[in-house]
């Protein structure tokens, strides 16, 4: 989602803009209305609009051992095979990467091809792929002042926002979600796929969250419970797009995951909010390091996942009702950089050096 906001800057600019993706679909569907076709495996175009979508193969780069390793073994190397016969044919002047497990045969390949590529990292310490990334980098851009890598241009452009989330509205968020305001709205994110753990606790402190909150619930795809459907101040969402800026504006609080891009959005839009970030068993521990930091500077409320239940659910987001003043304060000097522009600029920087 971040990407987005870069390439509509780049689409204003008159900037031919293909992206690379997998060949899932699900990149595709959140591109749609930019999307102009992409290129069949022979080479014919398909479909006409503004940008060009391409799919690739590739392997999750896993730093445990999983029988999946064996077949992205063949992956990597077949997406890095692609991306350099693709970047072959569009001939780009600059390539630019947001990290992720599809990123890197893209930058291998465009490093092979002699195209310069400028990289972004959300988190506080940048993750396996864009460590990979980091010698075939021009530059990297990173969301926090505070993120050391080695790279010897460090930019710090913060994460793009689309403009619709500065724009949002508290009464449409509420009458979209079609509820009162007779009680504060209470939101809560488990990322894009949702959060298993933090569902089911949610759930089950929904009695008592209820009792003081509207509590809308962003659970992820095929996570909704059918059982609480009707279930009086409790709105189900499995994802949102289109207006999801209405909806955080409605919100009062927050509870969500410690993604660095979802903890932006809170610290841009000035939003009280509580992590509880995934643990390091079940990641590299970049949502920990995340939480820790915006804990340190005020910012934020967090609770360990293994600490998370119902009883500490609700005392923390009663601790965040309290101090939800005092956050709002500091959350007001918390400087948003214009991302979009200062990420276009280095993009337009290295496609001239």
């Amino acid at each position: 989602m971040p990407a987005l906001p870069v390439v509509e800057a780049l689409l204003a600019k008159d900037v031919e803009v293909h992206f690379v993706g997998t060949t899932s679909g699900f990149e595709e569907r959140l591109l749609a209305p930019l999307i102009a076709c992409g290129e069949t495996d022979d080479g014919a175009a398909k479909g006409q609009g503004k940008v060009i979508y391409h799919g690739i193969a590739t392997g999750k780069l896993r730093r445990y051992l999983s029988v999946a390793n064996l077949a992205d073994c063949f992956r990597v190397p077949l997406g890095v095979w692609q991306a350099w016969r693709l970047i072959g044919r569009v001939r780009p002047d600059v390539v630019f990467s947001k990290g992720g497990f599809v990123s890197f045969p893209v930058v291998l390949g465009a490093w092979l091809r002699r195209v310069p590529v400028v990289a972004h990292e959300s988190d506080l310490t940048p993750g396996l792929a864009n460590r990979l990334a980091a010698p075939f980098l021009k530059s990297l851009c990173v969301n926090f002042d505070a993120t050391k890598t080695g790279k010897r241009r460090l930019v710090v452009t913060g994460t793009p926002l689309r403009a619709d989330l500065r724009q949002g509205n508290e009464a449409r968020g509420r009458e979209r979600l079609r509820v009162s305001d007779d009680k504060p709205l209470l939101l809560v994110v488990g990322g894009s796929l949702g959060a298993a753990r933090l569902n089911e606790v949610v759930r089950d402190a929904l009695a008592t969250l209820l009792e003081t909150y509207v509590v809308v619930h962003v659970c992820g795809p095929g996570k909704l419970d059918p059982a609480r459907a009707d279930v009086a101040g409790y709105v189900q969402l499995e994802y949102v797009d289109a207006g999801w800026g209405d909806i955080i504006a409605a919100a009062d609080l927050v509870v969500s995951r410690a993604g660095a891009g979802t903890l932006y959005e809170w610290l841009a839009l000035g939003k009280p909010h509580l992590l509880v970030p995934l643990s390091k068993e079940a990641s590299r521990g970049d949502q920990v390091e995340n939480a820790a930091f915006a804990k340190a500077q005020g910012w934020s409320l967090v609770i360990e996942e293994s600490a998370l239940g119902a009883v500490t659910l609700c005392d923390g987001v009663a601790m965040l009702a309290a101090r939800a003043a005092g956050i709002k304060e500091r959350l007001a000097a918390f400087q948003a950089r214009d991302s979009t522009r200062l990420i276009v600029h280095e993009l337009e920087r290295a496609a001239i050096s």
